[in-house]
């Protein structure tokens, strides 16, 4: 099997390809990245002898799925703004596919996979992916689902690559049609910082407010559990809380509507020149605590009883007891293991489906907690019965 890592010299995806490293099994593995020099690096860094290089650029179209063509999965690393394009050329280069995001432009190329009986999975890494698995694992269990509440603390600096500056953006843009929570058969549009919520996640993260944030499992979950009769999805978030506090001025302000300005006769988004800014910053790539964690929250009738299951997740320290896992890699790994664990699943056959797919109907949840248990990345469930 040849697999391609689009984005590859990014840090995110770069640990997908070290995962593939580690656990997979393939003939072929190519690095493959507009940033050539970056590329090689990572490469190098993977030090396997079936792990190559390749320059791509997906606007390039012909080029691009000329390359891709040339094997069977590409894990896509790339940002949100590009995925339109990414899938576009994964999807005509006939190859399986998998992204971190699923912001929702993927979907548009399913008659061309389904075609092709190739599948693509938009947004499997932390969140959207696993947070996706753990909710159906604690669904599926149940006759009726009353709520859904996923939440996350993704504990990583606030600018420490071009595609988390973009995300930050994007995720509090005050006028982001897609920031929605689903209540009684509607989707809602709620404005940034909605429906504060004290999550209590796993230590070292603790107790934190987070907010609805604008991520796809609000609609792929209720797409899933439509014949559950959901009443309740929200997904909520938080980064570090100095980084919450940042954005809620930057918000307060009028910032966040990346309003354009003239300066010095040359126009630029006011957010854009302060992304830029956060990237070029030490306050903007660094933090105290380094990590991801998950919290889901399902309600519903199991067994004719009303009843509670919370699922969380734990993973290495990020404090240097686990080398592969310190400082920023606690962050990365987490992120981009999913990735990879997903695309071995499809290419060892243990998925459903073709088309463009969301990630619930593809895959199956023990399984895919089997696998992360094998990196150490553990999922914990906990059931209550409620009076």
């Amino acid at each position: 099997m040849r697999i391609f890592a689009l984005g590859g010299a990014g840090k995110i995806c770069r640990e997908s390809a070290f995962d593939l490293v580690q656990y997979g099994t393939f003939d072929q593995l190519t690095i493959g990245d507009t940033n050539l020099e970056e590329a090689k690096k990572v490469a190098q860094w993977l030090n396997h002898p079936k792990v190559d290089y390749a320059h791509i650029n997906v606007k390039d179209k012909k080029s691009a799925i000329e390359l891709l063509a040339n094997y069977d999965l590409v894990i896509d690393g790339t940002t949100i703004s590009l995925n339109g394009e990414s899938t576009e050329c994964i999807a005509n280069a006939n190859c399986h596919g998998i992204n971190l995001n699923g912001f929702g432009e993927e979907y548009n190329f399913d008659e061309i996979f389904k075609a092709n009986g190739k599948v693509m999975v938009p947004g499997f890494g932390m969140t959207p992916g696993t947070t996706n698995m753990m909710a159906v694992f604690a669904c599926d269990q149940m006759e009726k689902v009353n709520s859904v509440r996923v939440s996350h603390g993704a504990y990583r600096p606030i600018a420490f690559s071009g595609s988390i500056t973009e995300t930050t953006i994007y995720e509090y843009d005050p006028k982001l049609p897609g920031r929605t929570v689903y209540e009684n058969g509607e989707f809602i549009q709620v404005p940034p910082f909605a429906r504060p919520r004290e999550i209590e996640l796993p230590q070292p993260y603790g107790k934190s407010i987070e907010y609805i944030i604008p991520h796809s499992e609000t609609f792929t979950l209720a797409k899933y559990l439509e014949n559950k009769e959901v009443e309740l999805i929200e997904v909520r978030g938080t980064w570090p809380q100095e980084n919450m506090e940042l954005i809620q001025a930057l918000y307060n302000y009028g910032f966040m509507n990346n309003q354009k300005i003239t300066l010095n006769g040359s126009e630029f988004g006011i957010m854009d020149a302060i992304g830029e800014y956060l990237q070029k910053s030490t306050k903007g790539k660094t933090t105290e605590l380094f990590g991801y964690s998950l919290h889901i929250e399902v309600e519903g009738i199991k067994d004719g009883k009303l009843v509670r299951q919370t699922l969380t997740h734990t993973h290495p320290t990020s404090d240097g007891t686990y080398p592969d896992w310190a400082g920023l890699r606690a962050y990365t790994r987490n992120v981009g293991i999913p990735m990879s664990i997903a695309a071995q699943l499809i290419l060892n056959g243990k998925y459903k489906g073709s088309g463009a797919l969301y990630p619930e109907f593809v895959f199956d949840p023990t399984t895919y907690f089997e696998e992360l248990a094998k990196r150490e990345i553990y999922i914990h469930t906990n059931e209550e019965i409620i009076n």
